[in-house]
């Protein structure tokens, strides 16, 4: 962590105090409030009844020292994709039950968990009962100038649904990628694989504007697109394959152009594919002409190492980060959750790693986990919501979002926080004078994995996962006060207070 050591030294004197939530003086002091998921599902995100104080005095032991003067990226947001599979459920049910799990989901009251980030895709995915595009055509017709090109098929589910959640939420982001172009300007003339064709190029462009601007009047804001789904996953359906140079060609000499000229003021994002090639973004990056065009890169976590994205910043700290998918399932019935490993590799490790949001894999299906396609459609991709009629589910990565999502309001900013691998400080006592103190460098910390925020109302937020099956618990410091907290292993807390 930046300056730990500097901080740390002179932190000394007023470091390393601990709770007492029964002593008169400490109901004068912050305290902080917390949200919990345990792993028996005895309590899942449920905000605790006991306050928990910071004090002044001494206490022995590692502390996760949080430090808001320390600064990273701005959060977008926490959320899922709205497939026109979800959509299809979420219409299904009546509107009484369907307005009470919408405001649930993206409310912003005391009973909400505030998903503040929605991906779409652009046309079908391969988790829809059939594939679309915006101007299917007959084999062999084509429309260069877009023409024909109408939303189609999001009339059916998509449109209705997301005006819905806008209703409830006007300012939730939203970002649109694309699984396939239409066939007909494919090399393979298929909904699966192919690439795109060199001589329609510009004709995709236009597609790109043509929908934003469709979902404009529609009063649909998209604040973000990526070029391709998966660019290197010919797998699915629908898919299309697009390498770093076609992306960046296609960039730099046809949507970039068609975007300025047009006004189009969405945000253009790279590869939106695996945490294992790194190098796609930056290559399309090294290219000057098309990086003028790009706002940053979005990552998936079916393959490679979180890292990656603290590579891509590095090499291009001007270029923001996004993390643009991943499934999360668990056992339909299962008696326990184990949520604090996927909160510690999305939640925690995604913002650690420059993300400026956090995007999973559906949120809504039904317990078969329909609809989806053939022939490369997800059999196994649980919704954050099981949706059967009026009944709704909530899964694993619902949780997981929310322990984010209702604290964590855009606009919030990462703020520096001890890691488990950061090196620390450990202050005790001589052992002939016990006034004197001693401070000795230890290689790592050992405190649990979280991430720490500063939301725009003035409040910290501290995300910690016990993913050790041993501590039990630790301890917060944050400006020379420090509480301790209990967390079973397996479990996550989200705990707030105020920054001052």
């Amino acid at each position: 962590m930046k300056n730990i050591l500097s901080f740390l030294f002179q932190s000394v004197v007023c470091s390393a105090l601990v709770m007492s939530a029964f002593s008169a003086q400490a109901e004068e002091n912050r305290y902080i409030e917390s949200w919990v998921t345990l792993p028996d599902r005895s309590a899942l995100f449920q905000k605790q009844a006991d306050r928990i104080y910071f004090n002044r005095g001494s206490n022995p032991g590692f502390a996760i020292i949080v430090d808001d003067r320390q600064t990273f990226q701005t959060m977008d947001g926490f959320g899922f994709a709205l497939t026109w599979g979800s959509a299809v459920h979420l219409q299904a049910m009546s509107a009484e039950a369907r307005a009470k799990i919408l405001k649930e989901c993206f409310g912003s009251d005391e009973s909400s968990v505030g998903f503040s980030y929605i991906r779409l895709s652009l046309g079908a995915c391969d988790l829809n009962s059939f594939v679309y595009s915006y101007d299917d055509l007959p084999e062999g017709e084509t429309d260069f100038e877009m023409k024909k090109f109408d939303l189609g098929h999001d009339h059916d589910c998509v449109l209705p649904m997301l005006k819905e959640v806008l209703a409830i939420n006007p300012n939730i982001k939203i970002m649109s990628s694309p699984w396939s172009a239409p066939t007909w300007m494919k090399t393979n003339g298929k909904v699966r694989g192919g690439s795109l064709k060199k001589e329609c190029y510009d004709a995709y462009a236009l597609y790109f504007v043509k929908y934003i601007q469709a979902m404009a009047k529609e009063g649909i804001t998209i604040d973000a697109i990526t070029i391709q789904n998966e660019p290197l996953n010919s797998n699915n359906t629908p898919s299309m394959v697009m390498t770093d140079l076609d992306q960046q060609l296609f960039i730099k000499r046809h949507l970039g152009p068609l975007f300025k000229k047009n006004g189009i003021t969405t945000k253009i994002i790279l590869f939106d594919h695996n945490c294992d090639r790194p190098d796609y973004p930056l290559s399309v990056l090294s290219d000057p002409d098309a990086a003028q065009y790009v706002n940053g890169s979005g990552f998936h976590h079916y393959g490679g190492d979180i890292s990656a994205l603290s590579l891509v910043h590095q090499a291009r700290p001007d270029m923001d980060l996004y993390f643009t998918e991943q499934m999360v399932i668990e056992r339909p019935g299962s008696q326990t959750i184990a949520i604090a490993q996927q909160v510690k590799r999305l939640i925690i490790d995604c913002p650690r790693n420059w993300s400026r949001n956090v995007l999973l894999w559906n949120l809504a299906a039904d317990k078969n986990n329909d609809p989806h396609t053939d022939n490369g459609g997800c059999p196994i991709c649980q919704g954050a919501l099981t949706l059967e009629g009026d009944q709704v589910t909530r899964n694993l990565a619902y949780y997981v979002i929310a322990h984010a999502s209702k604290l964590v309001p855009p606009g919030s900013v990462r703020i520096a926080s001890t890691a488990p691998y950061d090196s620390t400080i450990n202050i005790t006592s001589d052992e002939e004078r016990r006034e004197v103190k001693r401070a000795t460098v230890v290689e790592h910390s050992n405190v649990l994995p979280n991430v720490a925020f500063k939301t725009p109302d003035g409040k910290i937020v501290l995300i910690v996962a016990n993913d050790s099956w041993i501590s039990s618990g630790g301890r917060i410091q944050h400006k020379g006060q420090s509480a301790n907290f209990r967390l079973p292993p397996g479990a996550v807390g989200t705990f707030v207070w105020p920054a001052e």
